[in-house]
């Protein structure tokens, strides 16, 4: 029975749904599913064929979609991020780039005798990881941070870099291939970098500068700068062959690097855009791909593969990492970690298919080659990343930090408090004063959604395992708290309550969200806020034989609010219900407590100076005031 064309694409849309959803609930690269469900539509059950479906628009539509794939990788390269993320960043880029890029071209050329300009090109796109399969892999395997951010700002980086690399390398092909003699082909590869660059530059600024001056509607943002830039893709393609791939590169670059240019809207953008054109791109190259074409490549194959892996990674690791504090332990543990990622793939497909129609027979093999590596990499190190992060002794301990949503006063109170037990806290807000107020406190921040795919690639997770949500903004905070559910569990995620119990009643909460109110005894923001502008400060009290728990609360006339206790082994914890709280004498508490009169603490004082010990030691004195400039 033949299968109309409508389901075909219908079909596309739900595997690629269901694919992301499965790398979702088991925390691996999305890649990884998606291209094993192209291979089972494709190849192995014979439902899917590309050809067929799309016929003379396939690849038409692969390049329009690669080249959205490339622009959206470029935006988030920006300079000063570079320079601001250490020496080991710094040197991966250019010594890792070019040491991948030569051992995979000299192995590919040597071993599976294909062509040198394939091979070369083979070599560009083999030095692409991508922060998309970076990013999963490091949440489950929880390295020392360290060793994370280096991680995760080399797939950054390299995203847009490797991109731009291949793109030239295929330029110069491209050029090389259309000039009878060695100075017409330098003459097409210098027009192609020049349209590529200038009108790459010309268009980001302009298009910039659009946004920078609101000269379009907010809501036309997104769309009016996917739009744009598919159009200048397609004009720089006109006027110079295959040009169009380097002018949005440097398209996206620029835009990133203009000031006062609002692309986070454009990158969250990207969450739509990935699940239904570039989820269903993948599955569509992966339909293509042909066992035999696999099988051809014999052993050869697998020999590429662990060259690139054992050789080409841990050389280019330690070479860079000449000059730097990291030990053998970290170094060798960085050596396993590099899968490669969609920017490998997408073009991968695209170039073949470029080179195949300009006479290069050996491009058919760059498809196979690429889509193995890629499976082989995100497979082997996704399986074993964390036992080998274990044996070398660099993976970090229990996540028993805090993420806090909302950077506001009372937020800022407690992750102050927490910080000086050493207890790791982010905290999360889309308000930039309230960020700006944290960073001045020297807490680490994230301005944005936590929830967006932006904050999947930046936000640094390390050593946090819980969430804690202390924001006014009630949407964001239903959106958090299942998004946090799903990823530190039931038991990790502290939501206060909305308001009162009739405001409750009328306004029926999802029981997987109601499981996680009635943090702090069950206050609400506003009551939080309210304590905060009367004066309440967070203190730190010890607890032993002399000043016991029934003389903390008798002190307090039972005013006090305890946040969290630190047990006798170290170990924090959150408080839920005032009523059931029984800490030991070696506890430690942090409270909310009212303001003293000032008569007080000078008797207090005069009591200290004389050596009357009034059974509160000098953990109780330190205090995290309201931070300066906030109003009362």
């Amino acid at each position: 029975m033949p299968v109309s064309t409508v389901l075909l694409l219908a079909s596309i849309g739900v595997l690629s749904l269901f694919c992301q959803w499965l790398a979702w609930r088991v925390r691996m690269p999305a890649i990884l599913f998606l291209l094993a469900g192209g291979i089972a539509a494709g190849p192995l059950l014979g439902f899917l064929a590309p050809e067929a479906v799309f016929g003379e628009l396939l690849f038409p539509v692969i390049s329009l979609a690669v080249a959205i794939i490339l622009f959206e990788g470029s935006l988030t390269l920006r300079y000063a991020e570079i320079r601001g993320h250490g020496k080991m960043v710094r040197n991966l880029i250019p010594v890792g780039s070019i040491v991948t890029c030569i051992i995979g071209t000299l192995s590919v050329r040597w071993l599976l005798d294909v062509s040198w300009p394939v091979a070369l090109l083979f070599g560009a796109i083999s030095i692409v990881t991508g922060p998309t399969v970076i990013a999963p892999l490091l949440r489950s395997v929880r390295p020392d941070a360290k060793l994370a951010n280096i991680l995760r700002w080399e797939g950054i980086i390299i995203d847009p870099v490797g991109a731009l690399l291949a793109v030239l390398v295929f330029e110069g092909i491209v050029s090389w291939g259309q000039g009878n003699v060695f100075g017409h082909s330098l003459y097409i590869f210098g027009k192609t970098l020049a349209v590529g660059f200038l009108l790459g530059a010309i268009a980001g600024y302009l298009n910039g500068l659009v946004l920078r001056k609101h000269w379009i509607p907010q809501y036309l943002h997104n769309a009016g700068t996917l739009t744009f830039m598919l159009g200048v893709y397609a004009i720089s393609n006109e006027m110079a062959h295959e040009s169009g791939l380097l002018t949005v590169t440097v398209m996206g670059i620029w835009m990133a690097n203009m000031k006062q240019v609002p692309i986070d809207s454009i990158l969250e953008f990207k969450e739509s855009l990935s699940v239904l054109l570039i989820s269903a791109l993948f599955i569509i190259l992966a339909a293509r791909v042909e066992f035999s074409a696999i099988a051809e490549l014999g052993w050869g194959l697998a020999v590429v593969l662990a060259i690139l892996m054992l050789v080409a990674r841990p050389l280019s690791i330690f070479l860079s990492a000449i000059g730097t504090s990291l030990n053998w332990r970290e170094k060798l543990f960085l050596s396993w970690i590099a899968p490669r990622g969609i920017v490998a793939a997408a073009v991968s497909a695209l170039f073949a298919f470029q080179l195949q129609k300009l006479g290069y027979e050996s491009a058919g093999t760059l498809v196979p080659l690429v889509f193995m590596l890629i499976i082989a990499t995100v497979t082997l190190q996704s399986l074993t990343a964390r036992p080998v992060a274990r044996i070398l002794k660099v993976a970090e301990p229990a996540e028993f930090g805090f993420l806090i949503l909302g950077a506001n006063p009372v937020a800022r109170m407690i992750a102050l408090a927490l910080k000086k037990h050493e207890v790791p806290v982010t905290l999360a807000d889309t308000n930039w004063e309230n960020v700006r107020q944290a960073r001045m406190d020297n807490l680490q921040t994230y301005f944005g959604n936590p929830v967006s795919e932006h904050a999947s690639t930046h936000l640094d997770l390390t050593g946090i395992g819980n969430l804690l949500v202390i924001s006014p903004y009630k949407h964001m905070n239903s959106l958090a708290t299942y998004h946090f559910l799903d990823w530190f569990g039931n038991n990790c995620v502290y939501t206060l309550a909305e308001g009162d119990q009739d405001q409750k009643a009328r306004h029926q909460t999802a029981e997987k969200i109601q499981m996680t109110r009635g943090l702090f005894g069950g206050v609400s923001y506003a009551k939080l806020a309210s304590l905060a502008s009367q004066g309440y400060t967070v203190k730190t009290t010890q607890l032993s034989d002399e000043f016991s728990y029934d003389a903390f609360l008798e002190k307090y006339q039972r005013d006090a609010l305890v946040l969290f206790v630190f047990d006798s082994k170290g170990h924090v914890e959150p408080v839920r219900d005032m009523e059931d709280l029984k800490p030991e004498k070696d506890w430690i508490l942090i409270s909310l407590v009212p303001p003293q009169a000032r008569k007080e603490r000078k008797e207090k004082d005069t009591s200290e100076s004389t050596g009357n010990d009034e059974s509160e030691t000098a953990a109780e004195k330190s205090e995290t005031p309201l931070p300066d400039g906030e109003k009362r």
